[in-house]
């Protein structure tokens, strides 16, 4: 899993390094737009189906099916969704450039709605190694297509073809790799059972999103598109090699948590040791991205984005806490406490949104990164409690 999650982030900080010198700070923000509409509705339409399936005790394969044709409904939604509130979201951004890019963009979620279910088996069963060839071919074809075409057309459309060629390639590797093959079924009784367990997921999910988005919405309806730009870049960059050691731990961590779920001096002592681990690995990153900002910024992203250097010191900061407060979500996941990361995101969001826009007002993009630490910061007495009442209290 972390050779997985370097070769990705890898594969993308080539991709960012690359583009940053091709495409303006505009551009990026253009494309920012689009993702930030496409990320958003997939998560608000989320059924909760994959983490079901990695809690469901034995074999899932009477659920794939059913799951398959949800997924292509939800598509479908997606994709329409996106088509009748283009024109209202180009004009919320002050972006008329950005309105064909995001009817572009509806292809992607349509595409992703073919995928084979039954991918989710490389997580439930520990099959990392599977995992890793998978993922890590898809993020390939998607950085090759989107540097090469980048370099060709010069246009922001180079970043949404990578990901649409991806999405194809992606479905089609699915029906070969793993079995079973999904068919033409629903059968409502699951369906109904699987949105009853995943309701939470899908709300925790999209108060996630909207605590790692909100800034950058903040940003691009408050600053304009350029801004933006820069802010998403310097976000990515200082987040990167922090935020992906704790999504490393979480992604093995969840199914590894549920085997030993029964035990809860053994879990205390596996969660506490995870935590442990994350914190010595992200420090130092942390304070590498802090005391180096402007230097990291011209090696990976050159001259014309230095103003992102100061925001980049913020959001290292953030990066760290970020990673660390995390490491919990793995944990109640394995439980079956979905609903204990909901409430953690959502006063997230409040504790991020509160403050943002008059941190913005006063310090521009830098102030929306000194909001991301209050918000990290405002849920760690809820986590600090949900955690001391799980190992305390054996029955719960």
């Amino acid at each position: 899993m972390a050779l997985l999650r370097g070769s990705m982030r890898g594969m993308t900080l080539i991709k960012v390094v690359i583009l940053a010198r091709i495409l303006t700070p505009s551009q990026f923000g253009v494309y920012g737009i689009a993702v930030l509409v496409l990320g958003l509705l997939e998560i608000l339409t989320e059924t909760g189906i994959n983490v079901v399936l990695i809690q469901e005790e034995g074999k899932t394969d009477k659920f794939i099916s059913t799951a398959w044709i949800v997924s292509i409904f939800r598509g479908i939604l997606i994709s329409l969704i996106i088509l009748a509130f283009a024109p209202f979201i180009s004009g919320f951004f002050g972006s008329a450039n950005a309105l064909n890019l995001i009817r572009f963009a509806v292809l992607i979620p349509l595409i992703r709605g073919f995928i084979n279910p039954s991918i989710v088996k490389f997580q439930k069963e520990l099959a990392f190694n599977k995992e890793f060839w998978f993922r890590s071919s898809l993020f390939l074809v998607d950085t090759a297509f989107a540097i090469a075409l980048g370099i060709i057309t010069k246009s922001e459309y180079a970043l949404i073809w990578g990901m649409l060629i991806a999405a194809a390639f992606e479905v089609v590797v699915s029906f070969f790799i793993v079995k079973p093959i999904p068919k033409v079924e629903f059968d409502f009784a699951k369906v109904k059972k699987v949105i009853s367990r995943g309701k939470w997921i899908t709300l925790a999910g999209t108060f996630e999103y909207l605590f790692g988005h909100i800034d950058d919405i903040a940003v691009g309806k408050l600053l304009g598109i350029a801004p933006l730009g820069l802010y998403q870049q310097a976000y990515r960059v200082s987040t990167l090699p922090i935020a992906e050691v704790g999504e490393i731990f979480n992604k093995v961590t969840f199914p590894t948590y549920i085997k030993v779920s029964g035990d809860r001096q053994r879990l205390k002592k596996a969660f506490l040791k995870v935590t442990s681990v994350i914190s010595l690995l992200v420090i130092p990153f942390g304070l590498i991205l802090f005391f180096f900002a402007r230097e990291v910024v011209l090696v990976l992203l050159g001259d014309k984005w230095l103003e992102a250097s100061e925001v980049l010191k913020v959001l290292a900061v953030f990066g760290i806490l970020k990673a660390i407060s995390n490491s919990a979500y793995s944990l109640f996941l394995s439980l079956k406490k979905q609903e204990i990361i909901t409430l953690i995101t959502l006063v997230g969001i409040l504790g991020l949104s509160i403050p943002l826009i008059p941190l913005i007002n006063k310090f521009g993009i830098v102030g929306a990164a000194y909001a991301t630490i209050i918000g990290t910061l405002a849920v760690a007495p809820i986590t600090f409690y949900h955690l001391t009442k799980i190992f305390k209290n054996e029955k719960n």
